[in-house]
């Protein structure tokens, strides 16, 4: 057995990529999307067609209406080859708006009903702003299920499960390049590896914090730079990976064993906390890691939305 096989006794694996061509070789479950992944995607020569086709169908529409449809059509594609979720992303640029949000969910929700995707296919993500969490909160009593990016702290993850979403999505990777850059010189990757690693550290905060007050709210671990990372997950509820490390994990028969527990987890003493708005602005304002990476996701996703918008203004 090896090791991608192996994590799949305990962890849902979904395919973090555009690119649905990789999909079918793994076998994820689920897969997510987001707008910097779309646009690696459109630039291949091997989904030209699929942006000029969109774009020439729908010529004449608003360019936000052309970008959801874009991202629609992928995302189609992708459940065409997967048995499960997509999660497709609400415009960055709305992330401290909450009306506009769930407006920008609801179409998106709309072109996948108009493909014939039924609602429980499909995960909106939202950036886990207040804004985004309150915006979360209304859809899924709507009846759409969200998953909240862009999740670098504890108390977003505790928000989040105050307001019922169906999934958060900590972002392990840019936790751990955050620490390892304000650590400079002075870095010990061995020291802070498996483990020690810090964004493993903080997705096993979350996830021990729910499994023990029960909390049904999915906890799926992002943005993974390396499989040590994967591997001392091992038992999250769902892991989102990229296809390089997908393939590593199928290239490797090393063993791999449940690193999370929730048995465990409710057996651990743990205190409730709740977040009003001035509470939880106050704890994410006091982690200067999760200020800054969340400002910079933001920033990020804005600006390769734009470089879609003006690869869809040129066909």
């Amino acid at each position: 057995m090896n090791q991608l096989e192996a994590l799949k006794q305990f962890t849902t694996v979904v395919a973090d990529t555009g690119d649905f061509q990789q999909l079918a070789q793994y076998q994820p479950r689920d897969a997510t999307t987001n707008p910097s992944l779309i646009l690696k995607a459109v630039q291949k020569p091997e989904y030209a067609p699929l942006l000029q086709a969109t774009v020439a169908r729908w010529r004449g529409q608003p360019l936000d209406e052309l970008i959801d449809r874009l991202l629609v059509r992928f995302g189609c594609e992708i459940l065409a080859i997967i048995p499960g979720r997509v999660s497709t992303e609400v415009d960055a640029r709305l992330s401290f708006d909450t009306s506009a949000t769930v407006a920008r969910a609801e179409r998106l929700v709309e072109l996948y009903q108009a493909e014939g995707i039924h609602i429980d296919r499909v995960l909106i993500k939202i950036a886990s702003t207040w804004e985004g969490i309150r915006a979360a909160e209304q859809l899924e009593r709507r009846g759409i299920h969200t998953n909240l990016t862009l999740l670098f702290s504890f108390c977003q993850a505790v928000a989040c499960a105050q307001a019922k979403v169906q999934l958060i999505s900590p972002f392990v990777g840019r936790i751990y390049d955050w620490y390892k850059k304000q650590a400079g010189a002075q870095w010990d990757e061995a020291a802070m590896a498996g483990a020690n690693d810090p964004g493993v550290r903080s997705v096993r905060e979350i996830y021990n914090y729910f499994k023990h007050f029960g909390i049904p709210t999915e906890v799926m671990g992002a943005s993974f730079r390396n499989v040590g990372q994967i591997i001392a997950l091992a038992g999250c509820d769902l892991l989102t990976i990229a296809p390089e490390l997908l393939a590593q994990l199928a290239a490797s028969e090393a063993p791999l064993q449940r690193a999370l527990d929730p048995e465990a987890a409710r057996a651990m003493d743990i205190t409730p906390v709740q977040y009003d708005e001035p509470g939880f602005r106050f704890a994410l304002n006091e982690d200067a890691m999760a200020t800054e990476k969340l400002a910079e996701g933001i920033r990020n996703f804005c600006a390769d939305t734009r470089k879609l918008e003006q690869l869809v203004l040129v066909q």
